[in-house]
């Protein structure tokens, strides 16, 4: 341990970690199916981005049921150790920035379906699209994948956190774009190797600033800037 780093203490509690982990597993492989299933309900009537929102509010809503007790404790950290947390923030903005832009130099088989649907998103329904990604998207999948899967692992291993919470989320990211046009295309987990870089410096953030709110600030910004640069 470096000189003046804080040791990590355990921020989760066993029973929001129980209660977080079956929500973990129904926002990654059941809400998306559901939420399939009634889009194609409506057959097609059912306004997509304003049906996202709502699904996006529900799921912060659960986020804070189950976590309430660790978001508030983070964001006590988070005015406590406000110079570390700034430092990680920068740092980890700077080094996804840095990152981001070798890793786009690596030639893939396919194009990134996010930076197709964007602007057409933004074009539908700004409000909506920006609130999804800038506002709602960021607070559930850092609480999860930073919060919850990093700060457990994290107590028997930093470096073993660091290995699942970033190559986990990378793959989240783009394991539905395999089946994203009617067929299984697998080449599309190659996408993952365009996360690397957003998840390492999220993940970078949360251990060195301490607040889970930290990452959660960075990923708003990072997604804000994905936004902009797509659509503009």
């Amino acid at each position: 341990m470096s000189k003046g780093r804080r040791p990590w203490r355990p921020q989760i509690t066993r029973s929001e970690q129980m209660r977080g982990w079956v929500f973990f597993a129904l926002y990654v492989f059941a809400f998306p199916v559901i939420m399939g299933l009634v889009q194609r309900s409506f057959d097609g009537q059912l306004p997509v981005a304003e049906a996202n929102v709502i699904y996006y509010l529900l799921c912060v809503v659960l986020v804070f049921l189950v976590f309430w007790t660790f978001l508030r404790h983070g964001f006590h950290l988070l005015l406590d150790w406000l110079p570390e947390n700034l430092f990680a923030f920068f740092t980890g903005l700077v080094g996804a920035g840095v990152l981001h832009f070798i890793c786009s130099a690596i030639p893939l088989p396919v194009e990134n379906p996010n930076l197709i649907s964007y602007p057409e998103q933004f074009q539908l329904s700004p409000a909506a699209t920006v609130v999804i990604l800038v506002v709602l998207m960021p607070i559930v999948e850092e609480t999860l994948f930073r919060g919850l899967l990093f700060g457990v692992a994290r107590r028997y291993s930093r470096i073993l956190g660091y290995v699942l919470s970033t190559l986990l989320f990378a793959f989240y990211c783009v394991w539905q774009f395999v089946f994203t046009y009617g067929t299984v295309d697998l080449r599309y987990l190659l996408l993952f190797v365009q996360y690397l870089p957003m998840s390492l410096a999220l993940t970078w953030c949360y251990d060195n600033g301490g607040s889970v709110w930290s990452p959660i600030a960075l990923h708003m910004v990072i997604n804000a800037v994905t936004l902009f640069t797509t659509v503009y």
